[in-house]
């Protein structure tokens, strides 16, 4: 495949994609509720992923701590992947499954909101931290792809892009989280 095809396959199936995130709407708004209630009442967002979702994690809470476009007072947020120490020490003494339920159960306290993204839905510790996040009386909320896999069940709201490809669902993940973050922005009044 000549590099141009490349492009042009990628860009194809990135347009067909968010052509059909239309019909996700619902479930997009639903979960911005969620996030808008949390924090309205002094709660906070709490981020979790593996890999490019980890990175996704960073760059979300990193939007909601800053600003996304317009000047704004910060929102409360953080990605428990990113701390490597507790992360590595969690994984190594409990198991990679429990690095993002261990924290969670040290951090999180009812009215904050969880969201987890996995482009599988099927990772045991994005997972296990969803069953403690309902354990611990936080709402939940899971970004994810493919079918939505096991996390679909776990979350008060799941949020599933429906294609095979990662690269293509991490794309539509980013979009929906900057979108949650620009209606979170509007919804609390802190920017026009």
């Amino acid at each position: 495949m000549t590099p141009e095809a490349l492009f042009d396959g990628n860009l194809r199936q990135h347009r067909c994609l968010f052509d059909g995130l239309e019909a996700l709407r619902p479930r997009i708004c639903s979960a911005a509720a969620a996030m808008i209630e949390a924090l309205r009442h002094g709660g906070r967002l709490l981020f979790c992923g593996n890999g490019g979702s980890a990175s996704d994690s960073l760059h979300l809470a990193a939007e909601f701590n800053g600003r996304l476009a317009r000047e704004r007072a910060p929102l409360a947020a953080l990605a428990l992947n990113a701390d490597c120490a507790t992360l590595t020490a969690i994984a190594n003494d409990y198991g990679y499954e429990q690095v993002f339920a261990r924290p969670l159960r040290a951090l999180a306290r009812p009215g904050d909101c969880l969201v987890a993204l996995s482009t599988s839905g099927r990772s045991p510790n994005v997972l296990r931290a969803l069953e403690t996040a309902r354990h611990c009386g936080v709402a939940s909320v899971a970004l994810l792809g493919r079918d939505g896999g096991d996390a679909c069940a776990l979350a008060d709201i799941a949020v599933v892009v429906p294609h095979a490809d990662s690269a293509r669902i991490q794309e539509a993940h980013i979009f929906i989280g900057h979108t949650w973050c620009g209606q979170i922005e509007q919804a609390l009044g802190l920017v026009e």
